[in-house]
């Protein structure tokens, strides 16, 4: 399951970034739904909501640590709902990571294509598929956790947790 989310959130991540690099880029902002979303490509050097503008080497480091985290704890995965989880978090890391290895302006250094404006007059940072995985992934980790779900499949109670 990890490996199919991943996947699916990575080449859907891929291929919109294509598309609106090759066709949008250079347009002004596509209004799709009025005041709710905007089609507005930037290049983002920072982190997610253009957090750390400037620090492109720091966040693909990070970004790479994460990598390695997910695939060495998948070894101990046998939770479905962890399994999705992961794999958001593994596809969406994998998509921006992408863009900060290969793209503008030099390799390690790429700046992420972000394109998604929702609610505009809010000023809403504009995000893409894969800071959109990030966020449902790391939500939902929070939840299992919370809810005593564990990685293994198991699950810890109340009575558990309290000792």
């Amino acid at each position: 399951m990890l490996a199919a989310v991943a996947v699916l959130i990575y080449v859907f991540d891929l291929v919109t970034k294509y598309l609106v690099v090759e066709y949008l880029e250079k347009d002004p902002p596509v209004v799709v739904v009025p005041d709710v979303l905007v089609i507005n490509v930037i290049r983002n050097s920072g982190a997610a909501f253009s957090i750390g503008t400037g620090m492109t080497i720091i966040f693909t480091i990070i970004a790479t640590a994460v990598v390695i985290a997910i695939i060495r704890t998948a070894r101990q995965l046998r939770s479905m709902p962890w399994g999705i989880t992961l794999g958001l978090l593994l596809g969406g890391a994998f998509g921006n990571l992408t863009d900060r290895i290969f793209r503008a302006p030099a390799p390690f250094q790429g700046h992420v294509v972000d394109f998604m404006q929702v609610f505009p007059a809010t000023g809403f940072p504009i995000f893409n598929v894969a800071d959109s995985a990030i966020v449902c992934g790391g939500i939902l980790a929070v939840f299992l956790a919370w809810r005593g779900y564990q990685i293994d499949g198991t699950r810890e109670t109340g009575a558990e947790k309290d000792g």
